[in-house]
């Protein structure tokens, strides 16, 4: 019985592929008929063949323009007139051909110089062909869609689909849980998951109801595409991917068409996955305004259905990753569709030790190389982002002929993505000495507030982006909080440079350059005071900054006196910063000078090495090596 539906269903699907393969004959025919015509009407159009008149070759027709026809008038003998073209004989036997315009007036003046004049107004074949070809191929697509529609879910939607077809990853994927580093917490919320893909009966024989979706969300890079993959690659099942761009298109219910083919194939599967990437593209927040978006709206309905409607416990379970959770709908985040809902973040030091430690081992990688000390230097960055960072320093060491990734490629590649690739910029030699003693007001203040703040990693000059010089720190851990006097001595180090201009050249002699660090000290300032509770003087209000669409506006669950208030203490901090990063390096003009020349000298200096030169151990050892060189002579 089951082989009988078997076929009648295969003998259904080949008379269905017949009928639209006879439809898309027809408009092969139709095409290849007005194509024809085409060809013939240019060619009865065109040069007529060459004739014979008393054995002897006729001569050839001449070309007259309008203007030719205008003035020889009284040469012409006969003319006749098809459309726009004109074809006839001079007087002297001569015949011609002619485009002309057709002008009753023009016509009256060749007749009156004695000329025969026959206008033909009939059509031929051709015309016809050309009139009602398009005619008929209209009418035939409006049949073809009305029919289309007459076969609903049979007809338009799934010829549609065919044409259209949704771009699914399938088969099983050799990616595991191996695969995956730097987020060990959310892996081992995941692990129910494959223990159900693996043996389901344990959960149904308790009575528990395994989710049917989850929700990945997350910064862009942090693996969420790669967990998913490595779930099906841990339970061994089948793995079906699509992006949630697949399912929208131009032609209305194509969506809707395309959910149902691909749980249908998911179905067919089962138990799987099935991974939807971005899927806030089909799953936005429905409004009642979005009268110019309810294609999107019938998609995401249909999604809804198939997650949690009629047809349970289907064995599909419905990975979604996006990087915006907040824009979906609550239908889709309820229990039951999407149950669990798990946000990966960015990898901590441990976790991006354990990412370079895995990457690390696809590269060569020097012995010199300090992956720990790569891991602190790279807060912030994504598991995406570490493998860049290595695979740049890889290309750094073979444009530099080295088989092997040394430290100095590191130290290029995370500068490269940090700040952007070298400038070779042609700097007039007052602005690089400005830059040098720029820097080093940043390097000596964070060598005074090293006990509080993250140690110096190393300070340069050399230009990259749009910055002309760089201090970098490096975290010996991941804070997620800070004093009030780390504050305070992060506001002096971010000032330190535009006091250094002050101090060794005078308030006069003060560039632009300071910029990006006012602007970081004037957020962390009014961070702390309107946000964290750290001044005294606003006190523990919490008093957010609105910023709409990037309109200037007032402070939230503030008054005017409170946001005057809170402007006053903004200032007063930044200038309480000011004057101790100013008071620091007038006191030790020397050593700031000293680190601005050693940087005008190096260009680069390292964290130790400005250590050095602050503590002037640097000045000794160069002094013992001059003393033992001389007494070497």
């Amino acid at each position: 019985m089951e082989k009988q539906n078997q076929q009648l269903k295969s003998n259904r699907n080949s008379k269905k592929f017949r009928i639209n393969a006879g439809g898309g004959n027809l408009f092969l025919i139709i095409f290849a008929a007005l194509f024809v015509a085409m060809i013939v009407r240019s060619f009865m159009g065109g040069t007529a063949p060459q004739m014979l008149v008393n054995g002897q070759p006729a001569p050839q027709p001449v070309e007259l323009t309008f203007s030719d026809v205008l003035h020889r008038a009284s040469e012409i003998k006969t003319m006749d007139v098809r459309g726009n073209d004109a074809t006839g004989t001079l007087t002297d036997g001569t015949p011609y051909t002619a485009t002309i315009t057709y002008d009753p007036e023009l016509l009256s003046k060749i007749a009156e110089n004695g000329a025969t004049i026959s206008i033909d107004t009939s059509k031929t074949w051709v015309d016809y062909l050309g009139t009602w070809v398009p005619i008929l191929m209209g009418l035939f697509f409006i049949w073809w869609i009305f029919r289309g529609f007459k076969g609903a879910a049979g007809g338009l939607g799934r010829s549609l689909t065919q044409s259209n077809p949704t771009k699914i990853t399938t088969g099983k994927t050799k990616t595991t849980f191996k695969d995956v580093a730097g987020i060990d917490s959310e892996k081992q919320e995941l692990m129910e998951i494959v223990d159900f893909l693996k043996d389901g009966k344990k959960f149904r024989d308790v009575g528990a109801r395994v989710p049917r979706g989850i929700l990945l969300s997350g910064e862009p890079g942090t693996g969420k595409t790669l967990l998913a993959r490595a779930i099906a690659g841990e339970a061994n099942v089948p793995f079906f991917a699509a992006s949630g761009s697949d399912f929208s298109g131009i032609i209305v219910g194509l969506g809707v068409a395309k959910i149902k083919e691909i749980f249908e194939l998911a179905k067919r599967n089962a138990p799987c996955i099935l991974f939807i990437d971005e899927i806030d593209a089909i799953g936005q927040r429905r409004s009642t305004h979005s009268y110019n978006d309810q294609d999107r709206e019938q998609t995401l309905n249909q999604l809804l259905i198939e997650m949690d409607g009629f047809a349970n416990d289907t064995g599909i379970i419905v990975i979604g990753a996006t990087n915006r959770a907040d824009m979906l709908d609550p239908a889709l985040l309820r229990p039951g569709r999407f149950d669990r809902q798990v946000y990966i973040e960015l990898p901590d030091l441990a976790g991006r030790r354990e990412i370079l430690n895995l990457y690390a081992k696809k590269v060569k990688v020097g012995p010199d190389v300090n992956l720990q000390d790569l891991a602190r230097g790279t807060t912030g960055f994504s598991g995406a982002d570490l493998e860049n960072l290595l695979n740049e320093a890889a290309l750094h060491a073979v444009r530099n002929g080295r088989n092997e990734i040394a430290t100095v490629d590191v130290e290029e590649a995370r500068d490269k993505i940090l700040m952007g690739p070298r400038k070779v910029r042609k700097m007039r030699p007052e602005d690089i000495k400005l830059t040098a003693y720029h820097e080093a007001g940043h390097a000596f203040v964070s060598i005074m507030y090293a006990d509080i703040t993250d140690p110096i990693h190393k300070a340069t000059i050399i230009p990259r982006g749009r910055a002309l010089g760089m201090v970098q720190h490096l975290p010996i851990d991941d804070k997620v909080s800070m004093t009030v006097a780390e504050v305070r001595a992060n506001l002096a180090i971010a000032l330190a440079g535009r006091s250094a201009e002050e101090v060794f050249f005078g308030p006069d002699k003060i560039t632009t350059g300071a910029e990006s660090d006012i602007a970081m000290a004037t957020h962390l300032a009014r961070y702390s005071i309107t946000t964290a509770g750290l001044s005294k003087k606003i006190g523990l209000a919490a008093i957010k900054q609105v910023n709409t669409l990037g309109a200037r506006s007032a402070l939230e669950n503030a008054s005017e006196k409170t946001a005057e208030m809170v402007d006053d203490e903004v200032k007063a901090w930044l200038d309480a910063a000011h004057a101790d990063a100013t008071k620091l390096l007038s006191k030790n003009k020397e050593k700031v000078r000293k680190l601005a020349e050693e940087l005008l000298a190096r260009e680069t200096l390292t964290g130790d090495e400005i250590k050095e030169i602050i503590s002037g151990k640097t000045t000794k050892q160069k002094i013992n090596k001059k003393a033992k060189k001389d007494a070497g002579k």
